[in-house]
């Protein structure tokens, strides 16, 4: 259909103003700080930006003609994302049953997901089982006795499947976030180049990430927040793919004036339908499975449906409609809640299915038999089964826990120092003598292994920067895409603020740690400059960002050793020890 939009519904052509002079007063407020928002041009460029291209003077300046220049730019959007994982894979398999050992909670999960997988419940472990589970290759019964256990199973169940294929020791359990980790390391690289539309700063967000210790660390141990930083992404990519789709199915609705752009059109942008929009409930799954995982999974569903509605809300402003919300609280609010929430309920629930199935007579799952027992008299008995009765008190008890966890532990540390790594953990440590353990016969004293769950600091430090420049550029530039990285942030880092008293953990920050490599390329990004600045500029932003990159691809090789529990002498581990709160 071609048309030619009237003047009221074109925000650009009303009443002959000028631009700047059309945009709302907090716009023109913005404008001081550097705000700019231009809507005139093809509408379609707006709701669906192109992608970025290297320009003519790389090609020629590398000697490529134009043909086989079009070939590697089609390639790079795979090719580019799939050599940093090649190189992230390579380095989270990498010797990845070394230590051969139960390290810091691995304790809980190892165990737990081969019971799961074998039985459908937790059990209780003799609490000498870890020095025969490794003597014996794992080749060791598993209890009956169910154990009261505090995290939902997903997590658990993904640790399990690869006990299953590679057997219950360090590399079987270990191998499973290895897996995802790597993965992770690919989802980045894709959801960077969509979210910038650029496949540099794609593969530079997913190298940042590849190279940093702690996701390193987490990727090469068997805890479940690498698995919830897993979900977490996954999520966020499926919301990214959503936003784009439907943006390209508001962008054909609209009208194509005489010169064959696409013009906004209030009608239109109020009443189109985006269709089904599967990659939403795609979302909803891997939240569910992200709860499933760990409970902070939920304030990352809240935070993400706001931040999916928010997004159409803006999707049919650009696209002509004079009262978005209203638009969206009819059209799109109800299935975005039913694409996410009750999807995710129910993934959540689907998740216990061993623990449902197991024996309600006492033999079975934790709480499993409560109901029947303690439970009996509930005035809600004659409404929910058995099964939900009980697995609703499991959960109300397992609030509880988690509400009062107060106990002291040596490696806690408040959230205010997770982003500057100002308390990592210690996973294993042992001090071997000359000679012995890979410690060198001439090191004089003993030697220091350790797995310290840090950060590269040097990443880490950089993203606190890039973490203002993202809320300025979100505020002040109204930049959706900083809006989203900060968004990604705020959901797994804030929540902790509200239990001050609480014992916890820095490596919880691996869950919105991509998160920060986005904000890191982000800013990285901007010090190289836009496609139309001076070659002077660009070549100076580019010297500044590269020198940038390799100080933090240095910095991870220097803290390489006590990452994997390599032996140094202790001298080179205390180099390695900057701030006290490292000890």
């Amino acid at each position: 259909m071609t048309s030619t939009a009237s003047s009221t519904d074109s925000p650009d052509l009303r009443q002959g103003r000028a631009p700047h002079e059309q945009q709302p007063s907090w716009q023109q407020r913005l404008r001081r700080f550097g705000y700019s928002a231009d809507p005139a041009g093809d509408v379609r460029d707006r709701l669906v930006p192109p992608y970025a291209e290297p320009g003519p003077r790389l090609w020629k300046a590398l000697g490529l003609p134009p043909v086989l220049a079009g070939r590697l730019t089609r390639l790079a959007g795979w090719g580019g994302p799939l050599l940093v994982t090649l190189l992230a894979g390579v380095l989270r398999f990498w010797n990845l049953g070394s230590p051969k050992a139960v390290i810091f909670d691995e304790t809980y999960y190892a165990k737990d997901a081969w019971a799961l997988v074998h039985r459908g419940f937790e059990v209780n472990w003799d609490k000498n089982v870890n020095d025969l589970i490794l003597s014996s290759n794992g080749n060791v019964p598993v209890p009956a006795d169910a154990a009261y256990v505090v995290h939902p199973p997903v997590g658990k169940y993904v640790i399990g499947l690869g006990e299953l294929m590679f057997g219950f020791d360090p590399f079987g359990w270990r191998f499973m976030t290895a897996l995802l980790g790597t993965v992770s390391v690919l989802m980045l690289c894709r959801i960077g180049r969509r979210l910038f539309r650029s496949t540099f700063l794609g593969c530079l967000a997913g190298a940042l990430m590849a190279v940093d210790g702690l996701h390193f660390v987490m990727s090469r141990t068997a805890l479940l927040d690498g698995v919830l930083m897993f979900f977490v992404l996954a999520a966020f990519g499926c919301l990214l793919l959503d936003r784009d789709r439907a943006r390209a199915r508001l962008a054909a609705a609209l009208p194509v004036d005489a010169d064959g752009r696409v013009r906004p059109d209030a009608h239109t942008a109020e009443t189109a339908r985006l269709g089904r929009r599967p990659w939403r409930w795609a979302a909803g799954l891997m939240l569910g499975l992200a709860i499933g995982t760990k409970w902070n999974g939920l304030y990352v569903l809240a935070a993400f449906g706001v931040m999916t509605v928010l997004w159409d809300v803006g999707a049919r402003r650009v696209a002509g409609a004079r009262r978005p919300r209203l638009a969206v609280l009819r059209r799109d609010l109800g299935p975005a809640f039913l694409a996410t929430v009750p999807v995710a309920a129910v993934t959540y629930v689907v998740s216990w299915t061993g623990w449902i199935l197991s024996p309600s007579d006492g033999s079975g799952g934790y709480y499993r038999n409560w109901a029947a027992t303690d439970g009996k008299d509930s005035r809600w008995s004659w409404l929910f089964p058995d099964w939900w009765r009980s697995l609703w008190h499991y959960e109300a008890q397992v609030l509880d826990f988690h509400t009062h966890l107060t106990s002291p532990h040596t490696y806690q540390s408040n959230p205010w120092s997770w982003l500057v790594a100002g308390r990592p953990v210690s996973y294993f440590y042992e001090s071997p003598a000359p000679g012995t353990d890979g410690c060198p016969a001439d090191a004089g004293e003993k030697c220091a292994r350790e797995v310290l769950a840090i950060g590269t600091p040097l990443l880490w430090w950089v993203a606190c920067f890039a973490l203002l420049y993202v809320l300025w550029r979100w505020f002040f530039r109204r930049d959706w895409r900083a809006g989203a990285i900060a968004c990604g942030v705020l959901a797994g880092y804030l929540p902790w603020f509200f239990f001050q008293e609480r014992t916890i953990f820095y490596f919880y920050s691996v869950v919105f740690l991509p998160f920060l490599c986005l904000a890191a390329a982000m800013l990285l990004g901007a010090l190289v400059g836009p496609p139309r600045s001076g070659d002077t500029r660009r070549v100076a932003g580019a010297a500044g960002a590269g020198v940038l990159v390799l100080l933090i691809a240095w910095n991870f090789i220097y803290f390489w050793p006590i990452h994997t529990g390599t032996a140094i002498p202790i001298d080179d581990w205390r180099a390695r020890m900057w701030l006290d709160t490292w000890v």
